[in-house]
């Protein structure tokens, strides 16, 4: 059996498309006591960590652990505490490119296996008004970098490089590919 160590409906949305039949189990985890020199190694490690606490409530499971972050020019955006912090992320996006990463780690039989997924996500120019009007929605606090690409915010996707299912929060196909792997 699959335990997916998170609460996401999004990633359990996605984890559907690839395995039908698993357990979704949310993990208690002070993610900012987590440091990492890049974003990318901040996402690999929180999904490492993740992993392993729902590895130590489920032992003999094969457990799979995520995290997602937003990377503007090396600057880590998470989820916005408030509407004030998702407004400041949608300017600093606007108009511009950024990269999302996705850090995966599979647990099976002890054994930690480990990806980052990186996609590019280039954004048109927002409004004041549209940023106002999308921050007035529940959508951007729940999400990385202040947006859900497949909601409200796909409106100011102009163009994507890379897994647009990694901008979901998991990138289907590269976990797939793991979870093919670890089967032989």
């Amino acid at each position: 059996m699959l335990v997916l160590a998170s609460a996401s409906p999004r990633r359990r949305e996605l984890l559907r498309l690839i395995e039908p039949e698993f357990e979704a189990l949310a993990v208690d985890l002070d993610e900012r006591a987590i440091t990492a020199p890049t974003p990318a190694a901040l996402v690999e490690k929180l999904a490492a960590a993740k992993a392993a606490a729902a590895a130590a409530l489920r032992p003999g499971a094969v457990v799979l652990g995520c995290d997602t972050v937003v990377d503007l020019d090396g600057r880590v955006l998470g989820k916005p505490a408030d509407r004030r912090e998702a407004e400041e992320m949608l300017r600093a996006l606007s108009g511009r490119s950024h990269l999302v990463h996705t850090g995966v780690c599979v647990i099976r039989d002890g054994v930690p296996h480990t990806l980052v997924e990186t996609t590019r996500v280039f954004f048109s120019p927002i409004s004041e008004e549209e940023i106002a009007a999308y921050t007035a929605t529940d959508e951007p606090y729940d999400k990385a970098g202040g947006y859900a690409v497949q909601g409200g915010a796909a409106r100011f996707v102009c163009r994507i490089e890379g897994c647009y299912f990694n901008v979901m929060g998991l990138p289907v196909s590269a976990l797939y590919r793991l979870l093919r792997s670890l089967e032989r």
